[in-house]
Parts: structure tokens; sequence; C-alpha cells
């Protein structure tokens, strides 16, 4: 099979992966952008939480000096208490270092002036712990810290409040922005690239369409597949039912396939075998339960890439079946012409002995030829009682006399006017037949001459239909493909194919319990069991009628 090769046009080259990537470069700079203004606030805060710390600290060891100590809880403060406040603050940087008693008056400030004068917050170190927080002085915004003041003896005096410079932690975080922005120029940068390759990826997987011509490719292809009266079933690379039709699912009786490996859905057989790829050619002939079906399986590449396949599956049961009626018909339509130039030669012979007065020698060639198709008809009617079973053993019967082969009833036969299965029946008898009478016309006569033999029977537990030929028989070893769709030893005849009957015999005997046995070697003999069907359950499924021989 010609694998298909897909052409896309090229129009609007470009402009899909331009757009993609455009739109993930302005996406990477605003996330960027983003990040940065989220990690310079996160930094702040964490240089806040650190100049607090700092402040923290600053306060303890001032809370710790003894002359601050002694002087608040001996003296209640005085000169000693803000010389050494501003010594520490001075040396550590802190904006203010104010040491405050448990009334909330001031004893040491930056601003000489504030000092002895009331604090506006409460004094929160009672408790004994540190607080840190912002404050908005009168030095300007700062970081604060504040820790317990306990005199010499352990008691609990006041507080020392500690503020470092909102200048300076603005100052370090403007120190760390550029690198911050560095990092993020890189990250921005490694992004672009892969944004470029993505857009790059994306353009080779969409074959250059833009996104206006995927979405009406889309249109069109679910438009189409589910409009057409054929089953389409697609496969990617990896054997993954990608796509299936309507039609397809009617066809194969499958339900949610998509997503689906072919073993998943179908049991093994030649119909899967035949969708996969196993059986390889074209029209390859399968037979369901209920449908003829012709299966092709077409490779689809692009670009010299491998996208997996396409298989169309079409229903012909309604043309296999006319057809095999007509192949029937043109079989029966030459042997009615055969039987009319020997009918002519018998007439013209009656009328050559009337002519020279051999009138009892003309009564016994009247008689004859009037007898031997009524003796035909009476010699099958003695044994199988419905008659339109008897209408296809005549008819099987003069087809055959023509290509020189005998069809002989056997004597032990007994078939009733309403047996079970008759519609099934006359399939299995007509297929089994023509197989017979092609197997036995072949090649060179046997010592006995070309004949077949039926026999049909029936009992309280089955019906039995057994047909012997005097052909070459069933070649040693398949024994178990013979039954498969398409297995013949002959080739394909005009109008009907071959392959088929054997198929549709045994798909018939297996669906309704009964068993098929065949021999091998010279002359073949099939054998067709049927159960009685269960009176509950006594509707049938429609049947293919295909005639014609396998072998």
């Amino acid at each position: 099979m010609t694998p298909i090769r897909i052409r896309i046009g090229r129009g609007g080259k470009g402009r899909l992966s331009a757009r993609i990537l455009v739109s993930q470069l302005a996406i990477l700079a605003l996330t960027g952008l983003i990040g940065f203004v989220l990690f310079a606030f996160a930094q702040r805060s964490a240089l806040d939480r650190t100049y607090e710390e700092r402040a923290v600290a600053i306060a303890k060891t001032t809370a710790a000096d003894p002359q601050i100590r002694r002087a608040m809880q001996d003296d209640g403060g005085g000169a000693v208490v803000q010389a050494v406040a501003e010594r520490i603050r001075q040396s550590s940087g802190a904006s203010y270092v104010v040491v405050i008693d448990l009334n909330g008056i001031r004893h040491s400030h930056p601003i000489p002036r504030l000092i002895g004068s009331p604090v506006t917050e409460p004094v929160v170190a009672r408790d004994g712990r540190p607080h840190v927080g912002t404050d908005q002085g009168a030095t300007g915004r700062s970081a604060n810290g504040r820790v317990p003041l306990y005199g010499p003896t352990g008691e609990l005096v006041g507080e020392v409040s500690v503020g470092m410079p909102e200048n300076d932690v603005l100052g370090e975080l403007w120190r760390e922005l550029p690198t911050f922005a560095l990092y993020t120029a890189i990250a921005t940068a490694i992004g672009s690239v892969a944004a470029f390759l993505l857009a790059g990826r994306l353009k080779r997987t969409t074959f250059g369409l833009e996104l206006e011509e995927i979405a009406g490719l889309l249109q069109d292809r679910e438009a189409m597949l589910h409009g057409i009266r054929e089953g389409v079933i697609a496969f990617n690379p990896d054997g993954r039912i990608s796509v299936v039709n309507d039609e397809a699912r009617r066809l194969l009786g499958l339900g949610t396939a998509l997503g689906s490996t072919l073993d998943q859905v179908l049991p093994d057989g030649r119909l899967r075998r035949a969708l996969d790829g196993t059986l390889t050619g074209t029209d390859i002939s399968v037979l369901t339960d209920e449908h003829c079906l012709v299966v092709n399986r077409m490779p689809v590449t692009l670009h010299g890439r491998e996208l997996g396949a396409v298989v169309t599956v079409r229903d012909r049961t309604e043309l296999v079946g006319l057809l095999r009626e007509l192949d029937s018909v043109r079989g029966l339509t030459d042997a009615l012409r055969a039987q009319q130039h020997e009918f002519t030669n018998r007439m013209h012979t009656l009328a050559g002995l009337l002519d020279i007065g051999a009138y009892d020698d003309a009564y016994e060639v009247a008689v004859e030829s009037a007898g031997a198709g009524q003796a035909l008809t009476e010699s099958v009617r003695k044994r199988i009682g419905n008659p339109l079973m008897v209408g296809l053993v005549v008819a099987k019967t003069t087809v055959a006399a023509e290509r020189g082969v005998w069809v002989e009833l056997d004597t032990g036969s007994a078939l009733g006017e309403d047996p079970p299965h008759l519609p099934r029946l006359l399939t299995i008898v007509g297929n089994l037949l023509d197989n017979a009478i092609d197997a036995a016309g072949d090649g060179p006569p046997p010592a006995g001459g070309r004949a077949v033999r039926l026999t049909l029977t029936e009992d309280e537990q089955a019906t039995t239909v057994r047909v012997a030929d005097t052909g070459p028989g069933v070649p040693p070893g398949a024994r178990d493909s013979i039954f498969e769709d398409g297995w013949s030893t002959r080739p394909d005849r005009g109008t009907a194919r071959r392959g088929l009957g054997l198929a549709l015999v045994h798909r018939l005997v297996s669906r309704h319990g009964g068993t098929i046995t065949v021999s091998e070697g010279p002359g073949a003999v099939f054998t067709v069991r049927l159960p009685l069907p269960d009176p509950v359950t006594t509707g049938g499924r429609k049947t293919l009628s295909v005639g014609g021989g396998d072998r």
C-alpha cells in the first residue's frame, strides 16, 4: 500500500511562531517585573526584621550597662544616663537610644530638650520581654526595639528603646537591588531562549499552520469524518487510536476507543490483524457477525516523518450477497441453457422417429424425457420434507450435472417439513455444496467419477449436515486456517471473491453453539452439527448468504 504523503502550504510562514514568541516574552517580562517587585518587598521586610533585631541587641547592651542600672535605681536618672546612652548611640549608629522609667519619663534622648518629657506610648517592657516594631518618632521613621531595664537588685526600673534609622534600611536595600535585577535579567534571558526554542518546536509540530487554519482543519475534519458513509480509523505512531468516526464504531462495534490500542478494544482475529497491518494487501475481506467488510490500511508520512496510519472500512454486505446471488444465477442459467440444447436434441430425435414411423421408439423417448427431471425431484422429496431445501438441492444438482459432477443425496437422509435453523441451514448447505462441487469439478476425474454426497439428518438434539466430495481435499496442515476470511486455494472468480463461504459457515455454526469438522487428505468431508434452538430465544439475527466455493 502506497503511504499517504501529506503536503501543507506555507502561507503565512512564521506568523504563529512569532506570535507565540512575542506572547511568551511579554509574559516573561511581566512575571520578571512582578517577581522583582515582590522580591524587593520581601527583602525590605527581611531587612526591617534584621534592623529590628539589631535595635533589640543595642537595647539589651544599653540595659546591661551598670552605670545606667545604678543611676536609674539609686538616683532616678541623671546626667550619667544621657552620657552613656549617647555614647552607645554614636558607636552603634542608632538614630536614638532612649532610657525611660516606669512612669514613661525620658532620661536620655538625642534631642536634649526632650529629656524629662513623657513618651506618648505606654511602657511595654513591664512584661519582661523584648518588643520590636516600626516607630515614627522625633528623629524620623526607625526600626524600633524595646527591652526591660532592671536595677542592680533585679528590680524593674524602666525600659530602653532603640531605633535604627529608616534610611539605613533603604540604603542597604538599594545596594542589593542591582544584584536582584541581574538575577531577574538572567532568568528572563534564559526564559526567552526557552520560549524561542519552544516556538520553533510548535512551528514544526503544527507544520507552519496558523491557529485559524488549525481550527478550520479541525472543523472540516469533523464534518468529513462523521458525514461519509465509510468507516475511518486513524492510529498514531504508537499504535493508539487517535480518530474514529461514527460509521467505524457501527461496523466494528467499538465503544470509547480513542487513546486505546486495538488489543484493548478488539479480540484477536482476522479483523484485528487487518486493522493493525499484520495482513498486507488491498481490499482485505473480513467477515464479522453482521457485516462483510473490506479493509484498507495506508501508512501516513509527512516530510519523511511517520505519523501513523489511516484505515478505511467499507460495508460490502449487501453487495457481496448480490454478487454471490448473481454468480449462482449465472451458473443456473448456464445449466438451463445446456439443458435446453439437450432438450432440443431430444425433440429433433423425437421428430425424426415420428417421420420414419418408429412410433414405439418415439414414445419411449418422450416418456424418458418427461420423467427424468420429475424423477430427480421425487427422489429428493422422499427424504426432505421442506420445499425450500428440496429446491436448493435440486438446483445444485442440476448445476453440478452440467459440470460433470454427480450430486447424490444419501439414502439415510431425513429432514422434516419445518427443520430448526432453516435460514441458516439453507446458507450452510448451499455454501458447502458449492464448495464441494467446485472441488470435485477441478482436475482429472477419479476412477469412480466426480461426485458429491450430501447427508441431512435431524434428531431430538441436533440437525446434522455432512458433505463429502471426490476433490483433492484439504491441504495438509490447513485444517485450522480454511475457516478464516479470505482463505482459498482458487483464484477470485469474476464477480465473486473467494474465501468467504467457509468463513461464513463457521461463524453461523459457532454463533449458534454448533460444531464443524473437516477431514484432511483426498476427498474432503465437512460435518456440521447444529443443536436445536432454545424455545425462548428462537429469534435470529440477519445473516449474510454467501455462495461459491472456497477451496
